[in-house]
């Protein structure tokens, strides 16, 4: 199991391709991607192995007969966004057992939301209902399809490669149901399990991962009635995808260029650097450009197996919702072995809480 793509629903999918473009150096794709053809209600954007779907209600009246799939998703969009303000509605996952994967399913009670059809790529692909209004479209690849997101193989390397994994809010007392659901729906573990408190406010996390393939779905709920997840939930009205983490080979020099371009990312105080030099085993001695790009950084201990960059966006529309995350997994040797750092940043789940935090009372403050 893999990610495949990201679907968006906004009002306007010509001004969020500006966006993407613009912000994070997303491209358009040809149509063969997943779509007969590029128009103003529907865009496809790419970058390493990230495919980025946006689609708008559209304000034709009519359409042919090879449009039904258009008038669907813009029937689809506008019912959605009658519901929630624009975000995330359908993460994409792509398997090589798609028969397996959706006879699994569907035993297990998942709503078949579109029949199986083959996309232009000769690809079968399926919709299925997720937790609360999220869509999982199933998209089935070859083994071909899997070598090929070995990044590595193109050059130049983009700054953005992959999507390392997504987060889903959901109501407080709601976290343990919707895990049972993604491990019967597609058969995905518990991992960690996170209890974050700070003096205002806290959440509980599980991490949820695919035996076979990197998969990796957060989980979260809030543990107080003013919690960031509270906030997104109630702005969301409901549970959906919260944040996405997109990898990149070298986050200091990609989050470099973004800053450049506008891009509106949390604050760091410096105090967080000053607390890291305290810690004897940090594996990086000269944090300067680091602290320069205001990043996170976190290593397990002893600081000899990796360490991992994160940093995050302000969320990138009008209500406080979606935001992105980039994250860099730095690898390591291991008995000659070279590994990637895995994790989502333990260490680092304190201080990104609290710099949250402060954004959703700077917001505060700023309505009131």
């Amino acid at each position: 199991m893999y990610f495949h793509h990201l679907h968006f629903y906004v009002q306007d999918a010509t001004a969020w391709k500006k966006w993407f473009g613009q912000k994070l150096l997303f491209e358009s794709a040809p149509p063969t991607v997943g779509q007969s053809e590029h128009t103003s209600a529907r865009q496809v954007l790419k970058q390493g192995n990230i495919e980025i779907r946006l689609s708008a209600p559209s304000h034709a009246h009519s359409y042919t007969s090879s449009q039904t799939d258009a008038a669907d998703v813009s029937c689809e969009v506008a019912n959605y966004l009658q519901q929630h303000p624009p975000g995330l509605a359908d993460v994409a996952f792509a398997t090589e057992e798609f028969d397996a994967v959706l006879e699994q399913a569907l035993c297990e009670g998942a709503a078949l939301l579109k029949p199986v059809t083959l996309n232009l790529a000769g690809q079968r692909q399926c919709q299925l209902g997720g937790w609360a209004h999220l869509r999982h479209t199933l998209v089935e690849v070859s083994k071909s399809w899997v070598e090929a997101q070995d990044y590595h193989q193109s050059a130049p390397t983009p700054k953005l490669t992959d999507i390392d994994h997504v987060v889903i809010n959901v109501p407080q007392g709601e976290l343990q149901l919707a895990v049972a659901w993604y491990q019967k729906i597609f058969k995905m573990k518990s991992s960690q399990q996170f209890d974050i408190q700070t003096a205002l406010s806290g959440l509980r996390s599980q991490v949820l991962v695919h035996a076979d393939g990197p998969l990796q779905l957060p989980i979260n709920e809030p543990s107080s009635a003013n919690s960031q997840i509270q906030e997104f939930l109630l702005h969301n009205r409901g549970a959906g995808v919260q944040h996405v983490a997109l990898r990149s080979g070298n986050a200091i020099d990609a989050i470099a260029h973004f800053r450049a371009q506008g891009l509106d990312l949390l604050d760091v105080p410096n105090t967080y650097y000053d607390s890291l030099y305290q810690r004897s085993d940090c594996p990086i001695k000269d944090l300067s450009a680091i602290s320069r790009q205001q990043l996170l950084i976190d290593w397990p201990h002893g600081g000899q197996q990796g360490t991992l960059l994160q940093t995050f966006t302000q969320p990138i529309f009008a209500e406080p919702t979606f935001f992105f995350e980039i994250i860099e997994r730095r690898s390591y040797l291991e008995n000659g072995q070279l590994k990637m750092v895995k994790g989502f940043g333990e260490g680092n789940f304190q201080a990104l809480f609290e710099a949250i935090e402060r954004a959703q009372l700077e917001r505060s403050l700023a309505e009131g």
